[in-house]
């Protein structure tokens, strides 16, 4: 009975820390061959994603900053100025979740800015604590969400230019403010659905 009772408090705390029973049956009942294709999915997204937020960074916002034309500014719809590299990215992935395929992405951060960019999900906080320790590969597992199953991957988010750095160690709600040039600052979380579902 002792032996009994040990391992169900031991699969209990396991399925608790896991987040919900049904996460836990959605990630043992996805064949490997889904989760493998999907993992190459969120690599073409993630790579579309990066070359996107780096090339704005640094051919646009650094450059426009760098020879006074326009700056980069939180405040750029009541400023004429351009949008923080941050909010392109979260302006684009509003985009695309409207479009309705089911494709989301957006950031977090263990020390976001603004609570809206904290991790929303215990696979959220596992993931971004995995990157930040090890930022050579992503994170990725399947959930279930609203009944359906997604694949989610986390990519480490790093410090590209020296405006990332400075932005965030000057912000007065910064909780961190002792970045360095490729510091991991947080982490993409790209998630789309599983075609089963369709």
């Amino acid at each position: 009975m002792k032996c009994h009772c040990f391992l169900w408090g031991s699969l209990i705390a396991l399925m608790a820390s896991v987040g919900s029973v049904n996460n836990l049956i959605a990630a043992f009942d996805t064949p490997r061959n889904d989760v493998v294709a999907a993992e190459r999915v969120a690599e073409f997204i993630h790579s579309v994603i990066e070359a996107d937020r780096t090339l704005y960074t640094t051919h646009v916002v650094q450059r426009m900053q760098e020879s006074d034309v326009v700056r980069a500014d939180e405040a750029w719809k009541r400023e004429t100025a351009l949008p923080l590299p941050a909010q392109m990215l979260a302006l684009s992935g509003l985009r695309v979740k409207s479009g309705g395929s089911g494709l989301e992405y957006r950031l977090v951060s263990l020390w976001p800015i603004y609570e809206k960019n904290r991790p929303a999900t215990w696979f959220e906080r596992t993931g971004l604590e995995a990157v930040t320790g090890d930022p050579s590969k992503p994170f990725t597992g399947v959930i279930q969400k609203d009944g359906l199953r997604y694949f989610t991957a986390i990519y480490p988010d790093t410090a590209v230019s020296p405006s990332c750095v400075s932005c965030h160690n000057a912000h007065p709600l910064s909780p961190k403010q002792n970045y360095k040039l490729n510091d991991v600052m947080g982490g993409v979380v790209i998630s789309f659905p599983l075609s089963e579902n369709h």
